[in-house]
């Protein structure tokens, strides 16, 4: 048989069902390999940068990995950025990457580059084929590292004569490693210092903020009185009215160590301690407070629903006190003129229960995404690896995971632009995505940047570097232009029209909104 079939039966045995592509010359054995498979849902991306993005909404949302399927060195590092956020996220992650045929690369093509290099500098795991007959094989190796938990970024590098050639050889199904048991010491120094007078907290991550985790974090902290927090940027949340409220620490560096201050103890679940994402003259870098008892329970290798589980036990607890549960009321506007100040409560207001949103707000997230503690329950997708560029494919990924939920998709003006092909595949695919678009027309998150970090003094040339007014984009054609319907909004009454227009419709749709 060919062997890029073999591959994909191999894959499919294993439990492949989405392909995630733009493919060139290098993978056309292994395109063809997958019209023969009807199993595989192939799903085209113009941009590579879409399609490794997509796939880490759709891993997130369905629990297992899909497949890229990328052209040669260029194509790998145009999907970097939004493998990094994958890889942050921990995600599982297949990457199949053609590279030229075997005796072709001593030749120097054009399109020759390090791909070796590329690969292990945004993966786990990096396997090359050498012959058709250990192609498949090494497939079940890439899937396989691809789940070892929580999850990784398996990258396997496909010569075309490796994809092109015959074989008799199928991949076996193997299983992935789980979740590293955890210390049982830690777990009597994290009982005692819950149990104790001092002021402790709960700092859970990664795979624990399920709907089971958050409920018994809500326990252990009615039990305790510890506070409850969680990474800035999570990989998915459930939250929302019923649910515990685990909120998480603040973006920038100082209103975090606030946040933080006073705290003796924590313990973290799933998650390490917290940094800030940038270093800043005269700041700190390390955001725990110094002479705080740091316990890392379970790292993001371990068992941390098992560590959850056995402290309830340990601490016999039964019940969660209503103060740690958001109480559903939101005050929000019927009409007038559409603000800072009256937008999120609205949006809030309008999200059905169940759905999943895809959060990149930037800057509009300060004033949108806090009221939606009070929403329906839903579970929130955010930025992990914080390369803006992530959320339009993010949610395109999601929409396909979970066909019967809709998606909303948060977005900033300047990121969005990183990854807008990504409407196009949502058009093509007729996914229930609904595009909010926070246009500010600036970078306006580095705006702040520019004054956090202490510059010298600045003028209009550098303040030109973050404005997107010189042209101004049109979103609303820019959208349209790309199969998806596009309303720009500046009342209430209009953006609660357009939305649950968006919610309601069968395929894409996208809202401008001017702040």
């Amino acid at each position: 048989m060919n062997s890029a079939d073999a591959l994909l039966k191999t894959l499919i045995a294993n439990g492949l069902e989405v392909v995630f592509a733009n493919p060139g010359t290098s993978e056309m054995h292994l395109v063809a390999a997958i019209d023969h498979h009807p199993e595989i849902r192939p799903v085209l991306g113009l941009f590579e940068g879409v399609v490794s993005g997509a796939a880490d909404g759709y891993a997130r949302m369905s629990g297992k990995a899909a497949a890229n399927l990328l052209h040669l060195g260029p194509g790998l590092g145009n999907a970097f950025a939004n493998i990094h956020n994958a890889k942050k996220a921990r995600t599982p992650m297949l990457n199949i990457v053609g590279d030229h045929a075997t005796y072709h690369l001593k030749y120097d093509a054009p399109l020759t580059s390090d791909l070796d290099g590329l690969a292990k500098a945004s993966s786990d795991w990096v396997g090359r084929s050498k012959s058709p007959d250990d192609l498949s094989d090494l497939g079940a190796q890439a899937w396989q590292a691809a789940h070892k938990y929580p999850g990784q970024i398996a990258t396997m590098l496909v010569p075309a004569d490796s994809a092109w050639g015959e074989t008799e050889k199928l991949g076996k199904e193997l299983v992935s490693e789980g979740p590293l048991d955890i210390d049982n010491s830690l777990l009597t120094d994290a009982y005692n210092v819950l149990s104790s007078e001092k002021n402790t907290m709960l700092f859970i991550g990664g795979d624990c903020l399920d709907e089971e985790s958050v409920t018994l974090a809500g326990k252990i902290a009615t039990k305790t009185g510890c506070r409850l927090a969680t990474d800035t940027f999570v990989i998915r949340h459930r939250r929302g009215t019923g649910l515990t409220k685990v909120e998480p620490i603040p973006y920038f560096a100082e209103m975090a160590e606030e946040h933080l201050r006073g705290v003796e103890s924590i313990v973290f679940i799933g998650t390490k301690p917290p940094v800030s994402f940038f270093a800043y003259p005269g700041k700190k870098s390390y955001l725990s407070p110094e002479n705080a008892e740091l316990i890392e329970l379970a790292t993001p290798y371990q068992d941390g629903k098992s560590a959850l589980y056995q402290l309830s036990e340990m601490l016999k607890t039964d019940k969660i006190d209503k103060s740690l549960i958001p109480d559903g009321n939101i005050d929000a506007p019927s009409n007038g003129e559409l603000n800072a100040s009256n937008l999120g409560p609205l949006f809030a207001s309008l999200l059905p229960e169940d759905v999943v949103v895809c959060d990149e707000a930037a800057t509009s997230g300060f004033f949108v995404t806090p009221h939606a503690w009070n929403s329906k329950p839903l579970d929130w997708l955010a930025l992990t690896g914080g390369s803006i560029g992530q959320g339009l494919p993010l949610a395109t990924g999601a929409a396909i995971a979970v066909p019967e939920r809709p998606v909303i998709c948060l977005h900033g003006d300047g990121g969005a632009m990183y990854t807008v092909q990504s409407l196009w595949t949502q058009a093509r695919e007729g996914l229930n995505i609904t595009n909010v678009i926070f246009s500010n027309k600036a970078y306006a998150i580095l705006q702040v940047e520019l004054e956090r970090v202490g510059a010298l003094e600045t003028g209009d040339r550098a303040k030109s570097m973050f404005s997107l007014d010189n042209p101004e984009i049109n979103w609303v054609s820019l959208s349209k232009s790309m199969g998806v319907p596009a309303v720009r909004t500046t009342t209430v009454e209009q953006f609660s029209k357009a939305f649950s227009e968006g919610l309601n419709s069968e395929g894409p749709s996208l809202i401008e909104v001017i702040i």
